[in-house]
């Protein structure tokens, strides 16, 4: 098993052969505004039809369930993340259908598009222009939200926000996103000290361990399945995202350390649990992560904390997100795989 070495978080040389994995992500913002300002005439055009109430939202493609996460809660009239090609037999000139592919769409994306043109549905697109969704999407009752960076994220936050215009989500401002993933970025620098980096403090955290990654909300419980996938690509090695139901026999079936045992002896790879805290304090969110704190310390397993509860939902998503990312990259560099996918 490659070792994780924490000195080449702070080593220049490491770290500059690792600048283009890190730039993509301290670009994030760059990518939102990128995206906002290319959707605006479309973003406009939603707002003169904030009166015309859909009788139903369906939303398929790139971050359908993100986007599900934060209206469900609140959309004013049913919505539906579908997961398959085509649409719900019922799906008519009442509904709003949301089809978002920030790159190139695939055939399946297409025909549900042309589908709900054919149905007569309001369809707003998240794409190129010079996709062939925007082409065979096109129809009087279809707006188009431009995209130019290819990152589902941004193109899902412009989204929101344009649900957000038409009175059917929660309050989502794209620059104010964008402001709180340029601060991740300054924090997470490769330019900052081991010691003030969320990022390197989690790479460091799961180094040399099976990452066990619990978020208690909705939004974190999806961040943290993008960021048990990160660490997977990172390390080579698993990393298990679940509810605390999942975790908690995972926890519970790890030894107590031995405290005689022979510290020269090949170390076994232990569970570490991270959590991620977007501030969410509701009853059955405190319950869960008591129950797993008080299992991780009954059994000797270490917890990383990532914490984000600043600004709105998809704020405190994004954020909590960027830092597990960040992780996934230092991670990356400390196993000497900053050259591979990751």
């Amino acid at each position: 098993m490659t070792v994780f070495d924490d000195s080449l978080l702070e080593d220049e040389r490491v770290l500059a052969a690792a600048d283009p994995a890190l730039r993509q992500l301290a670009e994030a913002g760059s990518r939102l505004r990128i995206e906002a300002a290319a959707a605006e005439s479309g973003l406009s055009a939603l707002n003169e039809g904030r009166s015309d109430r859909p009788r139903a939202v369906i939303a398929v493609g790139a971050e359908a369930r993100l986007v599900r996460a934060l209206l469900e809660p609140v959309c004013p009239v049913p919505f539906v993340a579908w997961p398959v090609a085509g649409l719900p037999g019922w799906v008519g000139p009442l509904d709003l259908v949301v089809v978002l592919a920030a790159e190139a769409a695939d055939v399946a994306l297409v025909a549900t598009a042309r589908e709900a043109v054919r149905r007569g549905a309001r369809l707003i697109i998240a794409c190129p222009d010079s996709s062939p969704l925007a082409e065979h999407g096109a129809s009087a009752s279809t707006t188009l939200l431009t995209t130019r960076t290819a990152d589902s994220l941004a193109a899902s936050v412009v989204v929101l926000e344009g649900l957000c215009r038409l009175g059917l989500g929660p309050r989502v401002a794209v620059e104010q996103v964008a402001e709180i993933v340029d601060d991740v970025a300054r924090r997470c620098s490769p330019h900052t000290d081991l010691a003030t980096n969320p990022g390197k403090e989690l790479a460091l955290a799961v180094g040399d361990a099976q990452p066990l990654v619990w978020g208690g909300s909705v939004l974190a419980a999806r961040a943290s399945r993008r960021i048990a996938e990160g660490l997977r690509l990172a390390s080579g090695r698993p990393a298990l995202a679940a509810d605390a139901d999942a975790l908690l026999p995972v926890i519970e079936t790890v030894a107590v350390k031995d405290p005689f045992a022979d510290p020269f002896d090949q170390p076994e790879v232990r569970p570490v649990l991270v959590v991620l805290d977007d501030g969410n304090s509701e009853a059955w969110i405190r319950a869960a992560r008591g129950r797993l704190m008080a299992a991780a310390e009954r059994h000797d397993v270490r917890v990383s904390v990532v914490e984000a509860d600043q600004g709105e939902e998809i704020d405190r998503y994004a954020a909590l997100l960027q830092q597990g990312l960040y992780g996934c990259r230092y991670l990356a560099v400390g196993l000497g795989r900053h050259g591979d996918r990751s």
